[in-house]
């Protein structure tokens, strides 16, 4: 965290080692091939180094391309920076953040997840870039099903899907293509779940419940 002239910069958790497992992956690729070509009787053992250096250089490589902030505060609002885009929200339009719980037959279930509840959607779509929406909309497919299965019937599932490729219309303005398909996601999450918008907790810095603490306390004092 860096705190700058009243600006809290959140550096993810995610982001860290992304060199140094990038830098292991390539050198136990290069390793298991080196053993493929010079010394065949090991290809069983080339064949490991190979398969787990890929792995570690595809996950370095992805840390690697994560940004650098992925949550800044300042006075008017949050900022959430994704490496396919990002998207401001104004304090007062914030009406909750919370971790989104579901339950599973008696027991109640955090997520993975930061929960953010918009006062209105408008805003929402008419600033978060196609690329961040897209690729949104990819990544919650688990909180999807998540959703879905609270309601225990499929057909839930199957109506929004069918719904999802429509246009969306909000509060008089429409919506179509990829920004009405996350405004619908956005209306389905918030009506099973709780929020419309939601960021994975290893894009934190600290403990999610510190953070949120910070969040109300912004809220607060971005409304006064």
């Amino acid at each position: 965290m860096t705190l700058e002239s009243n600006v809290v910069s959140i550096r993810p958790l995610s982001k860290r080692n992304g060199l140094t497992l990038t830098w292991i992956g390539a050198s136990a690729v290069m390793l298991g091939l080196g053993l493929f070509i010079v010394f065949p009787d090991l290809m069983a053992v080339g064949l490991v180094f190979f398969s787990l250096g890929a792995i570690a250089l595809i996950l370095g490589l992805a840390k690697v391309y994560e940004p650098e902030t992925t949550i800044s505060l300042d006075e008017q609002g949050l900022t959430y920076f994704h490496r396919r885009g990002k998207v401001f929200i104004t304090w007062d339009n914030i009406q909750r953040v919370d971790i989104p719980r579901v339950t599973l037959g008696v027991d109640t279930i955090e997520l993975s997840y930061l929960g953010i509840k918009f006062k209105h959607l408008n805003p929402i779509l008419d600033n978060i870039s196609l690329r961040l929406a897209a690729g949104l909309l990819t990544e919650q497919r688990p909180l999807l099903v998540t959703a879905a299965s609270q309601q225990e019937d499929l057909a839930t599932l199957e109506t929004y899907l069918g719904a999802e490729f429509s246009p969306l219309v909000v509060e008089g303005d429409r919506y179509r293509g990829v920004l009405a398909m996350f405004g619908h996601r956005c209306v389905m999450l918030n009506t099973h779940l709780g929020y419309h918008l939601y960021i994975p907790h290893d894009s934190l810095d600290r403990d999610p419940k510190e953070f949120i603490k910070l969040l109300r306390q912004r809220i607060v004092q971005g409304m006064s």
